[in-house]
């Protein structure tokens, strides 16, 4: 059940995904500020005729980074090229990408922050300056050459923002963080997809995916998609409360949304670290995880809800932790202090 609460994109989501993103601003339920501010600033741009400022979408993923950039785009009616930090390996590639782009189009880059370090320095003076600096041949006969690009809008999304250094993150003149949504939002998206799926779901159907989908509309999504399958085996075709409450007890899901690896977190901290505190990389260990995995996906989620606290000794598990899972909590004065290299 990892995969279903996973925030992360799955290749079952790219089938899905492109057919129920929101086609407009006001289809994209949630994020009312950034989207307020979103809206002045494209009209400003097409009311003076210019390119939009660059943009820094970020936030944990699966909130709706990458559907933000699609609908600039299309607000902005320019065309939009897609493409990853991981992808670009080379000066070269980068430099290709940029001199192909067209008056006010948009190059949207994807987890910007595992850009290679000789790769983002071109991006410098791209952005600031809309040329690139190309150094023709080598040694002694080197010469350098200055290419002006015609003027484009970067949108960069990443789930770890203090990884972008700061001379990059500098060079974004609009900046916004996605934040996790409310039950009443998640509600909204899961109707709106179930009517594109044609998926018959009544409210309190929805009520409860939305209750356990972690804050997450893609997790939301995947969610119903699973809810679907179920209804159509075990029931009569409709997800009502009762259909979906079933279905996601049967999937380990509880009623806040957690599952098998956050609760084994958790035991695992209570159980063989008396609660805390305890370093991520012991916890990444005992569980037989990845740490970067416990840091952007389960450990944000557990800090949220207030089950999980990081403290400068660790990570420590809180008395609404113990109460969630049936468990006493110990006396403040129990509790072995472990430590590791790096917390």
């Amino acid at each position: 059940m990892e995969a279903v609460l996973s925030p992360v994109r799955t290749k079952e989501d790219l089938l899905f995904e492109d057919s129920l993103r929101p086609r407009n601003f006001k289809e994209f339920v949630g994020q009312e500020t950034v989207k307020s501010n979103l809206k002045i600033f494209i009209e400003a741009a097409r009311k003076r005729d210019e390119h939009l400022d660059h943009v820094l979408l970020y936030g944990p993923p699966g909130l709706g980074k990458t559907s933000l950039a699609y609908l600039i785009a299309k607000e902005m009616g320019v065309g939009i090229k897609p493409t990853s930090g991981p992808v670009i390996e080379r000066t070269g590639d980068l430099s290709a990408i940029l001199s192909n782009l067209q008056m006010k189009e948009i190059l949207f880059l994807d987890e910007i922050h595992r850009l290679h370090p000789s790769v983002e320095e071109i991006l410098y003076s791209a952005m600031e300056d809309f040329r690139l600096d190309i150094v023709i041949g080598q040694g002694p006969s080197a010469r350098s050459h200055k290419l002006q690009l015609k003027k484009f809008t970067l949108i960069g999304a990443t789930t770890r923002a203090g990884r972008i250094t700061p001379p990059l993150r500098g060079r974004f003149g609009i900046i916004h963080r996605l934040d996790y949504y409310r039950k009443e939002d998640l509600k909204k998206i899961i109707k709106r997809s179930a009517s594109i799926l044609k998926v018959d779901i009544d409210d309190k159907g929805a009520d409860q995916i939305a209750h356990r989908s972690r804050g997450t509309p893609r997790v939301a999504n995947r969610l119903l998609r699973r809810v679907r399958d179920y209804a159509d085996v075990k029931g009569e075709g409709k997800i009502t409360g009762k259909e979906a409450t079933n279905a996601l007890d049967m999937m380990e899901v509880d009623i806040l949304g957690l599952d098998e690896v956050d609760r084994k977190i958790l035991m695992t901290i209570i159980e063989n670290f008396s609660g805390g505190p305890v370093g991520i990389n012991t916890i990444a260990a005992a569980i037989d995880e990845e740490k970067d995995t416990i840091e952007s996906i389960y450990e944000p989620f557990l800090m949220r809800i207030g089950f999980l606290e990081r403290t400068i000794r660790g990570r420590k598990v809180t008395k609404k932790a113990y109460s969630h899972l049936g468990l006493l909590s110990p006396p403040a004065s129990q509790g072995k202090l472990f430590k590791d290299s790096q917390k």
